[in-house]
Formats: structure tokens, sequence, C-alpha cells
């Protein structure tokens, strides 16, 4: 190591928290909207010699911790501007908000840090990547699901390319989403590794293939004989809850969907487009409250009328479920955040309820100790959504089968589509009005995840942007950037045959974790007892 790399390490030691602090930053710009990936490779190599450096258990846990909270919270600062968006809500609670929240997921990289130290201390650096690369998959897996899950960014999604090229996420179908992390994490031991070892050509050889891999486009996917239109109508988050604007919404969105002259077709309208309650059976004052007025019926048929006899929309509603309040009076005791398929004539042909709700923001936890607080949802109501049964396949006959995962639902690695009825494609309608410049280029790119992940064409439909088409491989084969109003045409693009990730899922995900590890771990004993003696 040269003299000022050495006065940089000795730096780095005297101060360790504040440099994991500056690393966990600088790799938070590698994820949308700023992409840039070679500095997180950097960001990551720090951060794996910083914990191979630490000399006790502790140093290295408060370490990963430290890089873990900045990294995300930077990264996550989108959640902070969903605050300006309720008046229930100072807005100064999001800025506090998205630290303490990052005080909890930072405990998932802490404890991979953690794990790495107490196995693979003594053993090389190589082998210490490993380590920690298999531990990282297994702690982001947690992350996933443990009280209800926030994988929100995976460290693999760096690793993400252009539009036009999944980049390294071209292993998705064999690996998945969390493993990737784990190939995130080898590519900043093997930069370390090369400095460390003063050798130019390890870092740089290696580095060419991946550059390449990141910039060359891939082929576009086939496509399927399912026609769409997919409508973006921009309704700003300000205009969104606003009674007097309900007419004007739905006036937009007819406009935008426009007739089909008589070709069959699948229409695609985002989550929070239809202020109207379209199921029958609810006390007459909810549905007073209508653009179509007090007729659920009416309201189906005018957008049926709309869409046109041979097609089938897809529809983000409000849907809610009605009981008896304190006075026994009837009354509507919870919500449910819900796709509808509507033909033409206006019949409901089929429907899907949200089985991710977001906590705080479509149902407040501990409610009776949290309201009287004030910490009301983020969503404006007094009643709590409740979640459907979870991934769930639509036969729209000619329109094909759709699997439905609305909004951040998309994000959840292995829990997009039914197993057992695998879809043609995924509708992800959403509303990322609440989410400002960073939340909804990060969105898209996870949901380009989750095609990858399962040989699924992901098609996304938004109240602001950005709506889009994703095939297959990857592939952004047309969108609708943020604050306009527009639609995209054409077929769906065909799904592939079930990829390695959709048959076998996060048993995929260990089998990858438990492999590096277990390299780690033996290696440096085969290659000792390998070695000539004498």
């Amino acid at each position: 190591m040269t003299g000022r790399l050495a006065a940089l390490a000795a730096l780095v030691q005297r101060r360790p928290a504040l440099a994991a602090i500056a690393l966990g930053l600088v790799a938070a710009c590698a994820y949308p909207p700023l992409h840039l990936w070679p500095l997180g490779l950097v960001a990551l190599a720090g951060v794996v010699w910083l914990i191979y450096a630490a000399q006790t258990w502790r140093g290295a846990l408060w370490r990963g911790w430290w890089f873990g909270w900045a990294h995300l919270t930077l990264a996550n600062n989108w959640i902070a501007t969903a605050f300006t968006h309720q008046a229930k809500m100072p807005e100064f609670l999001g800025w506090l908000a998205v630290p303490l929240l990052c005080i909890y997921l930072a405990c998932y990289p802490a404890l991979a840090a953690l794990a790495a130290h107490l196995l693979a201390k003594q053993r090389p650096v190589w082998a210490f990547g490993l380590v920690l690369a298999g531990a990282w998959i297994v702690t982001e897996w947690l992350r996933g699901w443990v009280f209800t899950g926030y994988p929100w960014p995976p460290l693999g999604l760096m690793l993400l390319g252009g539009w036009e090229t999944p980049g390294l996420a071209r292993a998705l179908p064999w690996m998945g989403t969390y493993a990737l992390s784990g190939v995130t994490v080898l590519i900043g031991c093997g930069v370390i590794s090369a400095i460390i070892r003063r050798r130019a050509t390890e870092l740089i050889v290696p580095l060419l293939p991946l550059i390449a891999v990141m910039l060359v486009p891939a082929t576009p996917a086939a496509e399927s004989d399912i026609r769409y239109t997919l409508v973006q109508p921009y309704i700003p988050q300000s205009e969104i809850n606003d009674p007097s604007k309900f007419e004007e919404q739905f006036a937009r969105l007819s406009a935008l969907t426009t007739p089909s002259r008589g070709r069959s077709r699948i229409v695609l309208w985002p989550e929070s487009a239809v202020p109207d309650y379209l199921e029958d059976g609810y006390p007459e004052r909810y549905y007073l409250q209508m653009t179509a007025g007090a007729d659920p019926g009416f309201a189906r048929r005018r957008i049926g009328g709309v869409i046109g006899p041979q097609s089938v929309l897809l529809t983000g509603v409000v849907n809610l479920n009605i009981g008896a309040n304190a006075s026994g009076v009837p009354a509507a005791v919870s919500a449910r955040n819900s796709v509808m398929a509507l033909d033409g004539s206006g019949r409901i042909r089929a429907g899907y309820d949200k089985a991710h709700l977001v906590p705080y923001g479509e149902y407040l936890p501990m409610r009776p100790l949290l309201e009287p607080l004030g910490l009301s949802r983020l969503v404006a109501g007094s009643i709590d959504y409740v979640p459907g049964p979870g991934p769930r396949t639509l036969d729209l006959g000619a329109h094909g089968k759709a699997g439905i995962m609305i909004c951040y639902e998309i994000v959840f690695s292995g829990a997009v589509a039914d197993r057992a009825n695998r879809p043609d494609y995924i509708f992800n309608p959403s509303n990322d009005g609440w989410f400002g410049s960073w939340g909804p280029p990060q969105h898209l790119a996870q949901a380009r995840m989750r095609a990858l992940e399962e040989g699924l064409p992901v098609l996304r439909s938004t109240t602001t942007g950005i709506s889009a088409v994703i095939d297959a491989n990857g592939v952004v084969r047309g969108h609708i950037a943020p604050g306009k109003a527009g639609k995209l045409e054409g077929l769906v693009p065909a799904a592939k045959p079930p990829t390695l990730f959709a048959r076998f899922g996060h048993a995929l995900t260990l089998g990858w974790a438990a492999l590096l590890i277990a390299l780690g771990l033996g290696l440096p004993r085969v290659l000792a007892l390998a070695r000539p003696r004498g």
C-alpha cells in the first residue's frame, strides 16, 4: 500500500463512524435517479475494508450500522416528501421519520457485518468478502419480510443498467434480487483486494467486462397478441382527493382512453384513478359523494361506455367493508385498496385487493395509542385499509391472465406472482405523486427487477409518472415522463417460460447465500492444504 493510502487508512481507522457514513452516502448515489454505479462500487470496496479492519465484533457491527443508516437514509429521502401532502402531519416530521426509520433498517447491514467478523475475521480479505456477501443476502432477505418487510432499496439495484439494458441484473432469473446484492458486495471486495495487493490488472481487467455488461442493450422480448392502452392522466397529489376536481379528472381519463375502433384491448388506469364507489350495497350517503351521482351501476356503465364494448378495464379503486358503527348504524368499518376489472357493459369481471399494505400510510399500527398523539395516517381518512389474501391471477379471457401488484407491492421480490396460476403479465397501478423526484425512478427500477426475476412483462400505470411498459428482459419498451398526461398503446410483451427464480423463489436465494459462505469458510483451508510444504 502506498504512503498516501496508508495515511488515508490511518485516518479512517481513527474516525471509522464518519468514514462509514461518508461511504454510505456515496453508495446511495448509485441508485436512481443519479445511478452513479461506479461510485457505488468504490464505496462498497471501502466499507468491505472498513468492516474487515475492525478489531472487535462491536467495531464491525457499528461500522456496518453507520454505513447502512447513511445510505438507506439518503436513498429513502423520498419518504419525507409524502408528509408535504398530508395536512394533519407536520412537514418536519418527514425529515425526522426517514432517519428514524433507518435506525431500524440499518440493523440488517450491521448484522451482516457482525456475522462476517465472527465467521471470517482471520481469513484473507477475499474470503471475508465471500462470507460478507452471503450474510448480506440473508439479511436483505430478512429485511424483505420481518415486521411486514421493507426491502427498498436492495443493494443490487445499483447493478441494474439503463432502460434499454438490464446491466448485471441479467443474472436475476438465476439468482434473484437479494443474491444480486451479494454479487454487488463481491465486486466491492474484488476492488479492495486489488488495491491492497497493489495489482492494477486485478482491478482493471475484471471491470472491463462489467462495464460492457452494464452498457450493452438487451434484445427486446417478443410481443403477445394482447392489445393494450395504458393511461397516465396526470392527477397531482394536491388534487387527487378534491371533490371539485373529480369530474375533470374523469374527463381527462376518458379523453386519453379514446374509443377502441372495434378492436379488443385491455385498458389500464392507475391507482386512485376512479373516485366513485363501484360496488353495490353501500349506504346511500357514500354514493352521494360520487361524480356519477348516487348510482354505482350508472358509474360502471359510464366507464364501460368510455372503454368500448370489446375492451376490459383494469383500474384502481377504493372498496369499503360495511358494518355497523357504535350506534348500530350501517357504516364503513374498513377499506380495501383494490383493482377491478370492468367490461364494456360496465359489469365487474374480477377484482384484486392489495395484500401488502403500507404501515402508517394505509393503516395505523397501534391506532388507540398513536391516534390521540396526532400520528394519523399519511393517507387521509379515519378508517384503515385491510389486506387481501395475496398474489392472484385474474383470468380475463381473450385479454390474457393478469397478475396484479398495487403500488409498492411490486418491490417485494418473490411475492408478485401466483405460483399456482402463472399470469401472462403483471399490472402495477400506482400513485407516485407522493414521492418527489427520487421515489418514482427507484420504483420503476424495482419493477424492472421483478420483470427479470419472473420472466414476466410489467405494465405500470401511474397518476403522475413514471408509467411504463417493461418486457420480460427488463427493457423499458415505452414510458410517459413524470408530470405529463399521456398514453401508451401497443401489444403486451410476451412472457417467458418460468425462470429458475420463478420456480424456486427464495430457496434459491438462501442457496446462493449458503454457497458463498461455504466458499469463504472452506476455500482458504483447501488452498492451505494444497500449498506445497517445505
